[in-house]
């Protein structure tokens, strides 16, 4: 649809569902952004392939989320529509459609990889031609790591279709015995403890997929027998956990709903191309899959395992190694953070500046005598978490650790359990927050004892407390002990505990009590700004933009000339640039060597952005009903001047000025990218080779922060 019909549209009636674009075929679309990083030929060759191995596990999740949500909806008899006016059965049949593209471009993109990596000296070998010495290693790896663990099951009425998994990847065979003549069909589940890409002995950089290796000794699994036809399928299961609000016991409803999302109804199944048809027939059946829910791949199934293939083998193939800075201000102070912050407000900058200034916070608070209590929020986290450690060594000194843990993190609800079972046993008091919401705020609250009385430090973050992504997540913390900022955080951990809603926050507000109306209201000063003459803008950052509220008050400031930029990494249900509408809304999506992650939100506050004056927030939340409604959050104002002035004229605007991995988002909801900017400004590779944001004074002056475009 083109901008002309789009505003004729809406000129006619503002409130048409086709101001929105569907939010499931925006996140497809995320996906293919993510896709074609594959095919950047400014990427090393590996990197490349991580790139087409996220886009796998992404759809992976989209299917066992999204589209299980959707099949759900349909089998449920429900008809309303989305925002965007399209109904469950209609929004099915267009993710199907451009999900079938995705898989088809995923194979081109695997099979150009290959040849590629082939060309560089990384190859993955077919079984017919490994050389004899690596068949003789396959062989004792085959007797020695495979054949103890996999089991071959015959398919007849006295063994029936086995439970498979969700992810789960099986052969499956027709035999012949030809002693007897007799024929079965037998499946040999492949368990996801053993690796699927088995690296091959010797200096050259080889490969081979575990299905292609145990096609080589078939005749040891199922001996005297011979194969009649062969294939391959994967599944992804239904993944989503419904909570009945009655639970009596949070964490044994959990236990119990996790066990049976490994048992969910099978939302996709997928088949290799060339599978025979009558095995095909046979899998979909057992599985009682629909027709429209098998995906044949004419490539490997299973991309997501390709990463596998990225070893320590050939550096020269990945991008150069990262080492993130220490922040400046906290060697200032001999490695005493608390004594850094007390001297004056911090912002980092993750992964550009080290998640190791967050750890070294609980960590110094677990083992400062000092320190009396710590209050710590828990979304995610890492294995072995230094995190959780830093909270128990905290407990067993005898502290007050308060652990707020989300049991609904998605995918991570058993390591969460776990966590707040060590915890427990340290002594930690462990909330498990709120049956209806989820906590996805990112506060950490520690209270000291010092010569004139208690003094708080909180920190407030964009972004999880997990070391491991935290090297590859753009993200935000902030540190402060502004008395009412600490105040605030101690409110809101009395709300997740007690279910106190707090009477006031002085400063910061929090879903879902206050976030939504407190950007609506600034999106209205922002209006009344431009009616009355003055500049008016809205510099914003976040991962997805889907509320309709937000978005509609967004359209009616761009009607009265607020000039409105943003940078939604993800799905944006916005349509920019549509005249009468959002001609004064410019979109973007940057996708590149990190995951943009932070959320930012500047007003202009009357003046052009970027201004000393404007408005500044860093925020847990994206611009989704389940952010502003559904889970609690934090939008933290930035006052010190220091510290405004890095978010919004450092990050923001060199997230504004970003040319080379940034895509355009159209008014029909297209995403495009000018090849002539791959070149140009890259934000990653400024905030990679420029001073520490948190540095010392002298330190931001070393590099001129590029331009963005004005506001206003």
């Amino acid at each position: 649809m083109s901008p002309a019909q789009l505003a004729e549209i809406v000129s006619v009636n503002r409130s048409s569902p086709q101001r929105f674009i569907n939010r499931e075929l925006s996140w497809l679309a995320f996906n293919n952004r993510v896709l074609e990083e594959a095919a950047n030929a400014r990427h090393p060759v590996l990197e490349r392939l991580r790139f087409l191995s996220i886009s796998d596990s992404n759809l992976d999740e989209f299917f066992m989320v999204r589209v299980a949500g959707l099949k759900a909806q349909i089998a449920a008899g429900v008809n309303a529509p989305s925002q965007d006016g399209l109904t469950p059965a209609q929004q099915l049949d267009g993710v199907r459609a451009l999900a079938r593209e995705l898989v088809e471009l995923q194979e081109v993109s695997w099979r150009t990889l290959r040849a590629e990596l082939a060309g560089a000296g990384v190859t993955l070998v077919d079984a017919r031609d490994a050389t004899p010495d690596e068949r003789a290693w396959l062989s004792s790896y085959f007797l020695e790591q495979v054949f103890p663990v996999v089991t071959p099951l015959a398919i007849d009425p006295a063994h029936p279709f086995p439970f498979i998994p969700n992810g789960g990847f099986a052969l499956v065979l027709q035999l012949t015995r030809p002693s007897d003549g007799k024929q079965l069909r037998a499946l040999l589940p492949l368990p996801s403890q053993i690796a699927r890409f088995i690296r091959l002995p010797g200096e050259a950089v080889r490969f081979m997929l575990i299905e292609e290796m145990i096609g080589l000794f078939l005749d040891r699994l199922f001996p005297g027998f011979e194969v009649l036809g062969a294939g391959q399928f994967r599944i992804n299961r239904d993944s989503e956990i419904e909570i009945a609000e009655e639970a009596e016991d949070l964490v044994m409803l959990f236990e119990s709903a996790l066990k049976r999302r490994r048992r969910g109804t099978v939302i996709r199944l997928i088949v290799n191309a060339d599978m025979p048809e009558d095995l095909r027939d046979f899998v979909h059946d057992e599985l009682q899959v629909a027709a429209d829910d098998v995906y044949p791949v004419s490539g490997i199934i299973g991309l997501a395992d390709a990463q596998e293939m990225i070893t320590d083998d050939r550096p020269e193939l990945k991008f150069e190694p990262y080492n993130a800075r220490f922040p400046e201000r906290i060697r200032d102070f001999g490695g005493d953070c608390f004594a850094a912050i007390r001297q004056k407000d911090i912002v980092v900058h993750h992964p550009f500046e080290s998640f190791d200034v967050v750890v070294q916070f609980l960590r110094q608070a677990a083992r400062d005598p000092a320190v009396i209590a710590i209050k710590q929020t828990l979304y995610r986290t890492s294995d072995d978490s230094p995190i959780v450690r830093a909270l128990i060594e905290a407990a067993e000194a005898g502290k007050s650790v308060t652990a707020l843990v989300e049991l609904k993190a998605r995918f991570d609800e058993e390591a969460n359990i776990r966590w707040a079972r060590d915890l427990e046993r340290a002594g930690a008091q462990v909330v498990y927050g709120f049956i209806d919401l989820k906590t996805h705020a990112k506060v950490s609250l520690v209270v000291r004892r010092e010569s004139a009385g208690l003094r708080s430090y909180v920190h407030y973050g964009t972004g999880n407390y997990h070391p491991v992504t935290a090297k590859i997540y753009t993200d935000l913390s902030f540190f402060t002990t502004d008395p009412a900022l600490c105040r605030d955080a101690a409110r809101l951990f009395n709300f997740m505990t007690g279910y106190a809603n707090p009477e006031t926050l002085e400063k910061i507000a929090a879903a879902p009590l206050s976030l939504r109306p407190t950007l609506l209201r600034h999106i209205e000063a922002e209006i009344a700004h431009a009616q009355a003459g003055r500049p008016a803008g809205i510099w914003a950052k976040m991962n997805a933009l889907v509320d309709a509220e937000i978005i509609d008050a967004l359209y009616r400031a761009s009607q009265a000339g607020v000039s409105i930029d943003l940078v939604v990494r993800g799905i944006c249900c916005l349509r920019p640039g549509v005249p009468g509408l959002s001609e004064n809304i410019r979109v973007k999506s940057i996708v590149g060597r990190f995951l943009e992650h932070s959320r930012i939100v500047c007003f202009g506050n009357g003046h052009k952005l970027p201004s000393r004056q404007a408005q500044v927030f860093v925020s847990s939340a994206d611009w989704m009903p389940r952010n502003l409604d559904w889970r609690v959050e934090t939008l933290v104002p930035i006052e010190n001047p220091t510290v405004h002035q890095q978010v919004l004229e450092q990050i923001m605007a060199t997230n504004l000025k970003d040319e080379a991995q940034s895509w355009i988002l159209q008014p029909d909801g297209r995403y495009v990218r000018d090849p002539a900017t791959r070149d140009g400004f890259s934000a990653h590779r400024f905030f990679m080779t420029n001073p520490s944001l948190s540095g010392r004074g002298s330190a931001l002056k070393k590099a001129p922060i590029p331009r963005a475009r004005q506001a206003g």
